[in-house]
């Protein structure tokens, strides 16, 4: 894992399941959202991470996948890049890249997804405003 938001994202490393394959031996698309959320958790939720509160309420707000290639069980550990795409006052847009893993930064990524997270306060069931440091967390990763 890469801390190195000014250069390209967040970068790290999701284990491909046996369970995550599919009857034509790729990666299910249900499992690859599963596998998309498993890469975000070290970048967004880790202890000590501004936008760890989010762990106390979160929402998908919206989520697209786009397959330009397949994954296959053997590809991996899949090779995931995270920045923000955009930082609004309730959520924020995640980009991602997944690759094979070992191959180069500059492949063609196999998926290119999104997901849009709107911050949730659990308690008044209602959306709430990002707090000044998960904004500027997030913000730290915004590619332009």
């Amino acid at each position: 894992m890469s801390d190195a938001g000014e250069q390209f994202g967040f970068h790290t490393e999701v284990t491909v399941r046996w369970s995550d394959m599919d009857v034509f031996q790729h990666i299910n698309h249900a499992r690859m959202v599963t596998l998309l959320e498993e890469a975000r958790i070290p970048w967004l939720f880790a202890d000590g991470r501004p936008t760890q509160s989010l762990r106390e309420g979160a929402v998908i707000a919206d989520l697209h996948v786009r397959y330009r290639g397949q994954l296959r069980h053997d590809d991996g550990p899949l090779d995931v890049m995270m920045w923000t795409e955009k930082v609004r006052a309730v959520d924020f847009t995640i980009g991602y890249e997944v690759r094979p893993g070992g191959a180069p930064a500059d492949a063609v990524p196999s998926i290119i997804a999104s997901t849009q997270i709107a911050a949730f306060d659990i308690d008044t069931q209602r959306l709430r405003r990002l707090s000044d440091e998960e904004r500027g967390y997030l913000l730290r990763w915004k590619r332009d």
